[in-house]
């Protein structure tokens, strides 16, 4: 099947179980593909745009809606959708540091974070992970006093990772906004692995800044996400333009700088809207989700050798695996070097381990059903099994 131009039909999820460590959240639901098809031209959903000629006041389809929903479902005052979380970090980073100002983040930031704070020339320091890969409030507060010991003040804002991309582990956020807020330090809460994964509320654990992110984890075209803040920054970060044109005069009403006037127009955003329904619903059984997990986790860990880097029990689906003392062993040997056990898996319908890799790696059984766990699980026994890799039961 092809699309044209000689781009062939992805057809992935449909012939297998994809395990995609950075796919699982960003899967459409069958509204949001319905709106795909009606929504696909590039400013669809400005067929309605009216004065004041913006998107999050347009009525039908119901955008100003939505971004109401979207601000009450993350307990924050105010929202707007943005290209992608990264987007959302760039807005913050802009409107909040300035050149040379130091600002938090961790040694499990995502590189989107450092290069917007790079953009608005900020200071990258690095609050770094215990040796369980955890981001502690104690470690932040060593770290702010630091930064204060070293350049004579304190931060001037921080992002946080609810769950880190690397190991997929849940840090005690609203422990570490607490620290960072006796320093009057604003904190980014970013929730690109958790906002329409688990249930977030904003307010609850102190954020000044929600970001989600629509493609990775809202079952949403990219590239999508969402921005929320609280009253007290919302005037600044979502700041109307004041310029004027020195020739003609003009001026650009009520659009938003940060925003570069609209964000989202067309299937990404319509796409996201359809899919919401959906994710409000499912972030209420994420101990669903869990379950399935634990019982992949435990198949693996049935293998001799293989080891769990991420924290045990699982508290996401998100997670990195080291298989250097069991698939490994076999990759040194196999015909098909280290491509043999993603070779295994395709065989079997399954997807998403990086082809070669079988030191250290990642996958995410977010979305997959009880019966695709249980396949998955003996998948991954059955091709240890095959190789002579023992199996404890």
């Amino acid at each position: 099947m092809r699309c044209g131009a000689g781009i062939d039909a992805r057809q992935v999820n449909e012939l297998f179980i994809n395990i995609d460590p950075i796919q699982a959240g960003g899967r459409l639901t069958c509204d949001a593909i319905k709106a795909v098809i009606a929504y696909g031209d590039g400013y669809s959903v400005c067929d309605n745009c009216r004065k004041p000629n913006r998107l999050d006041y347009i009525a039908k389809p119901p955008i100003a809606e939505f971004h109401k929903d979207v601000a009450s479902w993350l307990n924050m005052d105010t929202a707007r959708v943005v290209p992608g979380a990264r987007r959302g970090f760039q807005a913050v980073a802009h409107t909040f540091v300035q050149k040379g100002d130091p600002v938090l983040l961790t040694s499990l930031s995502h590189y989107t974070e450092f290069l917007a704070v790079e953009g608005a020339g900020g200071v990258p320091r690095e609050i770094m992970a215990d040796a369980n890969h955890m981001i502690t409030a104690d470690a932040t507060a060593a770290k702010i006093e630091e930064v204060k010991r070293e350049t004579g003040r304190a931060p001037v804002l921080a992002f946080i990772d609810h769950v880190d991309y690397q190991y997929g582990n849940l840090h005690d956020v609203a422990a570490i906004i607490k620290v960072a807020h006796q320093y009057d330090i604003p904190v980014l809460y970013n929730g690109a692995y958790t906002v329409g994964i688990l249930p977030v509320d904003g307010k609850l654990l102190g954020a000044d800044f929600v970001v989600g992110s629509g493609h990775k984890s809202m079952a949403a075209p990219a590239p999508s996400g969402v921005l929320a803040t609280t009253a007290e920054h919302a005037q600044k970060l979502f700041r109307t333009t004041a310029i004027e044109g020195d020739v003609t005069k003009r001026k650009f009403g009520i659009k938003e700088p940060e925003m570069m006037g609209c964000t989202l127009m067309g299937v990404t955003l319509v796409g996201m809207m359809a899919s919401f329904p959906h994710v409000k619903e499912r972030v209420k059984h994420f101990d669903r989700e869990l379950a399935h997990n634990r019982c992949v986790i435990d198949a693996l860990r049935s293998i001799d050798g293989t080891k769990i880097l991420s924290e045990y029990p699982r508290k996401h689906t998100l997670t990195r695996v080291d298989t250097t003392g069991s698939f490994d062993r076999i990759a040194e040997i196999h015909k098909k070097r280290g491509f043999y056990l993603a070779s295994g898996l395709t065989d079997r319908g399954v997807t998403g381990v990086i082809p070669g890799a079988t030191k250290i790696w990642k996958f995410n059984t977010y979305g997959s059903t009880q019966k695709q766990v249980e396949y998955l699980a003996a998948a991954f026994v059955a091709i240890a099994e095959e190789n002579g890799l023992r199996i404890t039961r």
